[in-house]
């Protein structure tokens, strides 16, 4: 933009609070961005449309909102004239059937230069690089159709044979590598450790055990799919319910057929205050998954003398930054990305573990990050013998096709 000028007017898409908070604040940090003007496309019509107006080199928009862009463009006859487009998160545009990734894909042929940014490309494996890479090269490398895409480089995991319906996909021989070299000229891999002197991170299991009664009630659900209570049974329609009730029971609550929260019990909530009253006025940021897991916690921890708050908004970023929180509680899907949050702490606690391993370590990355001073410590509380173990062994597990991914692709500047 400044040295070459091959382009002139950029275009970041992010998530909302790092395209409301992050970006901006980049921009002031940095002694040569300073001439970069930044207008932020979030809020409401009005706001979005003043922004829009407002004369920029950068602007900013939440992809929830990239529909809405276009659409502002086309109906007011406006020629799209963002000559590059960032994605912030690229990964958040691996589902080709979603309504952003259609839309973007109609402004294709007016943007000059495509950049993705992913700690995560591969987090559900590497049938996500079709679209992620699409978006970027226009099907240029991988192919235009997600069916081609697909006979190419992958067979039938699981199907049913009844119906030939397939439930799962698997790389051919030789697949991956073959992927990575159809893509190795437009991407790079930098690892943070590779290039900046980054604390170390320590990853520690804490064990908690049900009582006799509690196991009994979670082995009943296991094994029956049904848990018969007088004002609400407590049921799993199939696999992947039962999965999702299975880890609510190892966090300690359940939600009945009604939708009411069945407290199971408080051990995970025991040793939460035991690991905070270790940290001995250390703050503190718990990641939580189920909403009665955040009530729980909050009712516990108040009953405790804590006052614990959550990271939503700027003023929660800023509060949390200048350790003005000693206990803050954020959601993975809400706030797993981008956010600057390392300057307040560097002890993560994970009272329920999450199946996504993209949420799971941009949750951990808010503290393990660049401008990092300590150490980080992220802490696992698993109820034992529960899907809590099968989780963190399917993180571990998928890890593995990301990491010969993002080795494949790697480039030493």
């Amino acid at each position: 933009m400044l040295d070459d000028v091959s382009v002139s007017k950029v275009l970041v898409i992010a998530p909302l609070r790092v395209a409301r908070d992050t970006w901006p604040a980049e921009v002031d940090k940095w002694d040569h961005l300073v001439d970069l003007d930044v207008s932020v496309i979030v809020g409401t019509v009005k706001e979005r449309t003043a922004a829009i107006n407002r004369s920029a080199m950068i602007y900013v928009v939440n992809r929830e909102n990239v529909k809405w862009l276009i659409e502002y463009y086309e109906k007011n006859g406006l020629r799209w004239d963002f000559d590059c487009i960032v994605i912030d998160e690229l990964s958040s545009f691996k589902n080709y059937q979603s309504q952003r990734f259609k839309w973007l894909r109609k402004v294709r042929p007016f943007v000059k230069r495509w950049i993705g940014l992913t700690g995560t490309p591969t987090s559900n494996g590497l049938m996500d690089l079709w679209a992620e890479i699409g978006i970027l090269d226009g099907g240029e490398r991988l192919g235009r159709f997600i069916g081609r895409y697909r006979d190419a480089y992958f067979k039938a995991g699981s199907m049913n044979p009844a119906t030939g319906v397939v439930f799962s996909y698997v790389p051919r021989p030789g697949a991956e590598e073959q992927i990575y070299e159809k893509i190795a000229d437009m991407t790079i891999s930098m690892k943070a450790l590779d290039y900046l002197d980054m604390p170390e991170c320590i990853y520690v299991n804490h064990e908690v055990e049900m009582s006799e009664p509690e196991r009994k009630l979670y082995d009943q659900l296991k094994q029956d799919l049904i848990i018969p209570l007088e004002d609400g049974d407590i049921d799993a329609a199939n696999a992947a319910s039962l999965s999702n009730k299975l880890l609510q029971m190892s966090n300690g609550a359940v939600y009945d057929e009604n939708g009411e929260t069945r407290v199971i019990h408080s051990r995970k909530l025991e040793m939460l205050e035991d690991l905070i009253e270790a940290a001995n006025g250390q703050p503190v940021l718990i990641a939580y998954w189920f909403k009665h897991d955040r009530q729980r916690i909050w009712e516990h921890l108040t009953a405790c003398g804590y006052a614990p708050r959550d990271i939503r908004e700027s003023a929660d970023i800023t509060d949390w930054n200048a350790g003005k929180i000693p206990v803050a509680l954020i959601h993975p899907a809400s706030a797993g990305h981008g956010l600057n949050i390392q300057a307040g702490g560097h002890i993560l606690i994970w009272f329920g573990l999450t199946w996504s391993l993209e949420l799971y370590q941009q949750t951990n990355a808010r503290l393990w990050r660049q401008g990092q001073k300590q150490t980080v410590t992220v802490h696992h509380i698993v109820t034992k013998n529960t899907v809590d173990e099968d989780v963190l062994a399917a993180l571990a597990s998928k890890d593995v096709t990301q990491e010969k991914l993002i080795a494949a692709v790697k480039a030493r500047l």
